[in-house]
């Protein structure tokens, strides 16, 4: 008996793993069709989350109300998110062209340290690239940015449409009552997990983008508003978007300036908002909610950034406390699940301090698994 329990064990192991990799493989394949509406699942989140921070600190509010009203909130901050995209984005590509003496003495300044050589001028790095070449792909990918924003639209407002029909279809999922309250629990911890993330995110975000905005017009770097929006888009990119934050705007800086020190002065203070607020503000935000473990949210970066590319860099961790839950509840993937968190619980996925928490929450304790997979 011993022998078969074994074999058993081993041969449901073996089946979760070939599960993994056909899984793994599937959504790669299919990535034009899953993208769009794992976005508009990501966003009707972030809307449903926003509607109950408003019912809960806006009490005077109708509680039918706050849901419209939170999407004509986010589609206004949306707007004014393209906005300064636009506006300063022009006036940036304006500006390169203004700059291009000075990256001319900066490449031939580089090639003299490197040894090469007499270096090539922005203009005929520009005709050796023969931008013809590329329009065609330039124009397919506005083409799918374009498709794919407006499926995005379409999968979000069903997704908000049928919200509670999604919540029935949860509870009738099984007649026993403790299966019921099992699935309910697992819904809440995705939920509240992506929430807390995008609370975290969101918040270290604005620091890093104000502070970095304000030592950027002290030096006075042109477009300083704009370094400092997409630093703020980039700080939702685990790791990535940090390290993007850091370099982009000294590297302008040496374009700007002819002095180096104010793009040294640029780089170091950068270096340092990201590190206090890093290891100091986001440790005790975040705390041990997510209880997931630093080295799976490095490696699911790659993972989801191989096949599904910025959107899945953007999705890796909701992703992955979708995953890890998920996994939890089943005796044949618990084992998964158990190494994709930071404690070996992945059932304690707690939240502490988001203000997206929704008031009926519970913490619940770990439970016998449902079923087997």
């Amino acid at each position: 008996m011993p022998a078969a329990v074994q074999t058993s064990t081993v041969s449901r192991t073996c089946l979760v793993i070939l599960a993994v990799i056909a899984t793994g493989a599937a959504i790669f394949w299919l990535a034009d069709i899953l993208t769009p509406p794992a976005m508009a699942m990501f966003l009707a989140i972030v809307i449903d989350g926003f509607a109950r921070v408003l019912k809960r600190r806006l009490p005077w509010i109708p509680g039918r109300a706050a849901l419209p009203l939170a999407i004509m909130v986010s589609i206004l901050l949306f707007g004014t998110a393209l906005f300064v995209i636009a506006d300063n984005g022009v006036s940036f590509a304006t500006q390169l062209v203004t700059y291009t003496p000075k990256l001319n003495s900066l490449i031939a300044q580089v090639a003299a340290a490197a040894g090469t050589g007499v270096a090539p001028t922005i203009d005929q790095l520009f005709m050796r690239l023969d931008p013809s070449k590329y329009i065609g792909d330039v124009a397919r990918g506005f083409q799918n940015f374009a498709s794919n924003a407006l499926f995005i639209l379409i999968y979000l407002g069903f997704i908000i449409a049928s919200r509670h029909a999604f919540e029935r279809k949860l509870v009738g999922l099984s007649d026993n009552r403790a299966a019921r309250r099992e699935a309910v629990e697992a819904f809440q911890r995705i939920r509240d997990g992506v929430e807390q993330y995008l609370w975290v995110q969101t918040v270290t975000g604005l620091m890093i983008a104000v502070a970095s905005w304000v030592v950027m017009a002290v030096i006075g770097l042109d477009n300083a508003v704009f370094w400092a929006f997409l630093i703020f888009i980039a700080s939702y990119i685990p790791i990535i978007g940090g390290a993007v934050g850091i370099l982009a705007p000294p590297i302008f800086a040496l374009i700007q300036f002819e002095p180096f020190w104010p793009a040294l002065v640029l780089l170091g203070v950068l270096q340092l908002i990201q590190f206090v607020v890093g290891n100091v503000v986001l440790p005790r935000m975040q705390g041990d909610s997510l209880n997931i473990d630093p080295v799976v949210v490095l490696l699911s970066l790659a993972f989801w950034g191989a096949i599904w590319g910025v959107a899945g860099m953007f999705l890796s961790t909701p992703l992955t406390v979708m995953a890890m839950v998920i996994l939890a509840q089943f005796d044949g993937t618990r084992w998964v699940a158990v190494l994709l968190s930071a404690d070996g619980e992945p059932e304690k996925l707690r939240d502490r301090t988001a203000p997206f928490a929704a008031d009926e929450k519970s913490k619940p304790k770990r439970k016998p698994a449902v079923t087997q997979a």
